[in-house]
């Protein structure tokens, strides 16, 4: 069970910092918005390659971008552990993700809510992690979406089934409230932004989240 606190909730202003309060999480979850798949806009790669040189942890850089095959290697190039595209951007994904894991990153693939798992459920073959959604993409503090506990679920049988390590991470108002029912589903790496960041204690937070996904199962 792993938690990757998400940096969107973080203090834009002191990231070096804002990392520093995460250092015994699993991962840096650092959303990646351009303006155009999803409404809201974030930080580009240069910003990545500065936060990789200084985060205590492995950077999974999620992508709501248009033509991740154009830009996701970038984000590998940057120094990111793990890189994330939407199914729904992508124009050739199996050769996305081999071109991410050739440039040294795990690859991953992210399903928006109204987005089916069984049409892509072949590319496991080709990526390290699936992303469900738990939220519409763009924003931060919204409602986790309890209807996508099913698609978790059948992502998680998929992988079971064809017998491949790969991570099942859920992203979207995971709490303390939230995250055992993402883990009872299948999910087995949870993002958390404000139930990180928004906590008096950060790593107190972070433990408590590990805890409870761990021992509901």
């Amino acid at each position: 069970m792993q938690i990757a606190p998400s940096i969107l909730s973080a203090d834009f202003a002191n990231l070096q910092a804002e990392l520093q309060r995460i250092s015994h999480a699993d991962w840096a979850h650092v959303d990646v918005m351009d303006g155009h798949f999803v409404p809201n806009l974030t930080l580009g790669a240069p910003v990545v390659e500065a936060l990789a040189k200084v985060s205590p942890i492995p950077l999974d850089c999620h992508l709501m971008i248009e033509d991740p095959d154009r830009w996701a290697t970038d984000y590998a190039e940057a120094g990111a552990g793990s890189v994330t595209f939407h199914i729904e951007a992508a124009h050739d994904p199996v050769r996305l993700a081999r071109a991410i894991r050739a440039a040294g990153a795990r690859a991953s693939v992210a399903i928006k809510p109204g987005t089916a798992f069984a049409p892509y459920e072949e590319l496991l073959d080709e990526v390290d992690m699936v992303l469900v959604m738990t939220v519409e993409p763009g924003f931060g503090g919204q409602s986790f979406m309890a209807d996508q506990m099913p698609k978790v679920a059948q992502v998680r049988e998929a992988v079971r089934r064809r017998g491949g390590e790969i991570w099942v991470q859920v992203d979207g108002g995971v709490s303390s409230d939230t995250i055992e029912q993402c883990a009872r589903a299948g999910a087995d790496v949870f993002v958390a932004g404000s139930a990180v960041y928004g906590a008096d204690d950060a790593a107190a937070a972070i433990d408590r989240l590990r805890e409870l996904a761990q021992n509901c199962c």
